[in-house]
């Protein structure tokens, strides 16, 4: 089964990241960009508001962090997929993020190249559920 309209939503606080994601999403005809945001608030705000299936997600951001995000996502019911993206590439980190239900996790200065194959098979995925990598 193929996912149409995979409705993603990017939190990245730097502008510079997050238009270079936006170009590599924009290759993928059935991703639906639903917005980008930079602080947890906003993010969880967003993630309640409307159906998401997919979060990019940056770990150290403006105000609040990505692990506050995944916290919030395991007590709501509909739970988007989550891909973390960040320059904190430690066991700590990727445990942690793990544990709270994050199906990826990508080091922003190794792994960037990974990002449009990983969207491409959640997207061929049809359900969105990838075990973590």
């Amino acid at each position: 089964m193929i996912v149409q309209g995979l409705k993603v939503l990017l939190v990245e606080d730097s502008s510079v990241l997050a238009e270079r994601m936006v170009e590599f999403m924009s290759e993928i005809p059935e991703i639906d960009l639903i917005g980008i945001v930079d602080s947890e608030a906003k993010a969880v705000a967003v993630i309640k508001k409307r159906q998401i299936h997919v979060v990019l997600l940056d770990l150290c951001l403006k105000q609040g962090s990505g692990f506050g995000i995944l916290r919030a996502i395991t007590s709501m019911n509909q739970k988007p997929q989550v891909v973390v993206f960040t320059n904190h590439d430690s066991p700590e980190y990727r445990n942690a993020a793990s544990a709270l239900g994050a199906r990826h996790f990508l080091d922003k200065a190794h792994d960037f190249h990974r990002l449009p194959q990983i969207l491409r098979e959640i997207v061929g995925s049809g359900d969105g559920r990838e075990s973590m990598h």
